[in-house]
Parts: C-alpha cells; structure tokens; sequence
C-alpha cells in the first residue's frame, strides 16, 4: 500500500499562542494593529515609489518587490491566526492546511533569495558606481527579481512535496499558530530522515548561499567605505547599511534557528515564539527600517503630501 493511503488525519488543530481566553483576545488586537500596519506600511513604500520619478532606481525596484512579498507573506498566516484567535478554535482542515504550508514557504523563501539580491545591488552602486547604471539595467533587475520568485517557489514544492508524501495517521494537533513545514512533519507517521535531509539542503540554498553574499557584499562594502574622504558620505552609507543589516539579522537568525537546528521529537513552544519574529515583527519593521533615514523617500512623501494641498505646512 502506497503512504499517500495511510493518512487519515482530515484536519489538524493549531494550539496557537495561548489558550487562555483574555491573552487570546489581547492577542488577537495586538496583532491586529501589527498587521494592519504592516499592509498599510508596506502597501504605502510601493505608492511611494510609483509615484516619485526619483525612486525609480534598483535598489527601489527591488525594494518594491520586498513590500509587495511582506503584504502577501503575512496575509498567508496572520488572518487565520486572527480567526482562530478570535473564535478560539484551532481547527484547519488538511488540504488548507498543505496549501498554507507551502504559500507561507515559498514567500519565505523567496523573501531570503531577495534579500541577498538586494545586498549585491547595494554592493554594485556603492563599490563600482560607474558600471552600476549598465550592470544593473533594467533587463538585470527583471532576471534577479524573477529568479529570487522563481526559486523560493519551485524549492518549496520539492520541500512540501516530499512532506505531503508521508502518512498522517496518529496525533493531529499542532503545536504552532499556522501550518508550519518543520512542525507538521513532527506529526507524521513514518521516518522522516530523507524528508528532513531534503529541507536542511533547500535550506542551505534558500539561507546560507544568500547570507554568504549578503555578508561577502557588506564586506566589501565596509572596506569601500573607510577608504572615502567625505565624512558625510561614510554617515550616510554606514546608516544605510546598518538599516539592511538589522533585517538581516532578525530574518535570517530567527528562520535558521527555525529550519536548521537539530530537531527534537515533538514541537515546542520556543518554534512558534521564533516563528512570531520573521512572520510578525519582520514584515512590519522593513518598510520602517528602509525608509526611517532615508532622505529620498522623505522627499517622496513631502512631494505626495504637496499634492494634497499641504505643501506650506512642510516648508516651516
């Protein structure tokens, strides 16, 4: 008999975050005003940018990909989490459950693979500024940005694909908010030595081949830095780097501490408390990290409020 015909589970039940009634309430209106913020943050970076001829640079156009991926990432997860912790039950039935497994991780996915083409750009403009213009046309940011979709997206369907292959027959409740791929396969009935190979390797791909660039390219970037004679210039792009950085760190620390340490038998509550950060906190701190001291964008919301008629109340 083939494993597909083992299972039996028809729907799983997500513990979540609490089950005590008053923390799920005041869950569920904090990170109701957290996603409601990020959407309008992220949603408003894109406007921004089609709006201000100025931004129509790489490093924006990739940028916009970034806040059209985090509206999307955290619509795969945060408005379940929000039903259930509104009605206080935690069921999800299987097929919801793959699907949202397998949206949730090609957004991550891809959300890593871009990150490190968004590091490369950085490096290109500030270490060989006069290529960059030809280096980065418009053809080269199209093939990076389809490529980081592309790969986050077909990595996954061999990652889900090779979980859905197990059998699901005993134990049906999920120690997590959201159908998350290394929890669910916890609860599978059947060895899952070659499945969790298959993920450590796509997430090798995924997570450490775009860390090493990121970290390769800030390098090079820090080194360019301290040989310019312009203080002003050092300030601006140390500023700028650290704001990429800090993503960095909480996304890539947080999500390799998720799919690359040895696992443990069954799930526990420190995987949904990481999970919280890169699905959460992240997706509501890049439209704020990459537009807080940057003097462009400023500029950008200054011209749109303009056209609202506000203009002289900015000008004191």
């Amino acid at each position: 008999m083939r494993a597909e015909n083992l299972t039996s589970v028809t729907e799983f039940i997500l513990v979540g975050l609490s089950n005590h009634r008053k923390t799920q309430i005041l869950l569920f209106m904090v990170i109701l005003l957290i996603y409601l913020l990020t959407v309008m943050g992220n949603l408003a970076v894109i406007v921004l940018i089609q709006v201000d001829s100025r931004l129509r640079t790489p490093m924006y156009y990739f940028l916009t990909h970034l806040s059209g991926l985090e509206i999307c990432y955290v619509t795969s997860t945060v408005p379940q989490m929000l039903a259930h912790l509104l009605s206080g039950n935690g069921a999800i039935p299987f097929a919801c459950c793959a699907a949202q497994m397998y949206i949730a991780l090609s957004l991550g996915s891809t959300e890593g693979l871009l990150l490190g083409v968004m590091a490369y750009d950085r490096y290109v403009a500030i270490c060989h500024p006069l290529l960059y213009v030809i280096a980065m046309g418009r053809g080269c940011q199209l093939q990076l940005a389809l490529a980081a979709w592309a790969g986050g997206f077909l990595l996954s369907v061999v990652n889900v694909g090779c979980a859905l292959r197990l059998p699901f027959c005993g134990p049906n409740h999920i120690n997590h908010f959201f159908c998350e791929l290394p929890v669910v396969l916890k609860l599978a009935c059947a060895d899952t030595q070659v499945t969790e190979a298959v993920i450590f390797g796509a997430a090798v791909l995924i997570l450490l081949v775009p860390l090493s660039v990121i970290l390769t390219s800030y390098g090079l970037i820090l080194s360019s830095v301290l040989q310019m004679r312009s203080a002003s210039g050092r300030r601006k792009t140390f500023s700028t780097c650290a704001s990429h950085l800090a993503v960095v760190a909480l996304f890539y620390g947080t999500v390799i501490s998720m799919y690359m340490r040895p696992r443990s038998g069954t799930a526990t509550d420190l995987d949904k408390r990481i999970a919280v950060f890169y699905i959460v906190v992240t997706p509501l701190l890049n439209p704020i990290i990459y537009t807080l001291r940057n003097k462009e964008v400023h500029g950008a919301v200054a011209k749109v409020v303009q056209r609202w008629g506000l203009g002289p109340e900015l000008k004191h």
